[in-house]
């Protein structure tokens, strides 16, 4: 096997984040597998999970943008499919008229049960080897990076 002539020049700050990129994709592109099988891309599937674990199983569609970290024009196309596909419904808030809420139905509950057991035996193949105190560290961690990331970076 020949060996590659590529040698990064990367700091190592961009590596660490070059591979949580990496990783996060990879996760992404091997879970989607799993919900095309059941019509759902990988933003529709968070869509559900968000929706399901709110209370009611419902939420206003500017917060759960700010949880999927979409825009408002992308949320609205995966609600529409979601909606044409019967799993959420679309209704104005009793309160405002200008703010739109979604709410979880019944086949949307019953599609997150259908995926739910082959969906976590996936998860669990990434972490497997570390041990809940590791996997906790690593989380903390992550929670730190991301809770910096919000710093809005100033550039020059």
């Amino acid at each position: 096997m020949t060996k590659s002539a590529y040698k990064s020049d990367m700091s190592i700050d961009e590596r660490v984040m070059m591979a949580i990129v990496r990783i996060a994709e990879g996760f992404k592109k091997n879970t989607s597998t799993l919900y095309t099988t059941k019509g759902l891309t990988f933003s529709q599937y968070n869509v559900l999970r968000i929706l399901d674990a709110c209370e009611n199983g419902e939420n206003t569609m500017r917060n759960v943008n700010r949880i999927m970290l979409v825009s408002s024009a992308n949320l609205t196309g995966i609600a529409k499919r979601l909606e044409r596909n019967g799993f959420v419904v679309r209704k104005s808030d009793p309160h405002d008229d200008r703010t739109k809420r979604l709410q979880i139905t019944p086949e949307g509950i019953e599609v997150l049960k259908a995926i739910s057991e082959p969906n976590e035996q996936q998860v669990r193949t990434y972490l497997m080897k570390y041990s809940d105190d590791e996997k906790s560290a690593l989380l903390e961690t992550l929670r730190e990076i991301s809770r910096q990331t919000r710093k809005k970076p100033k550039f020059e």
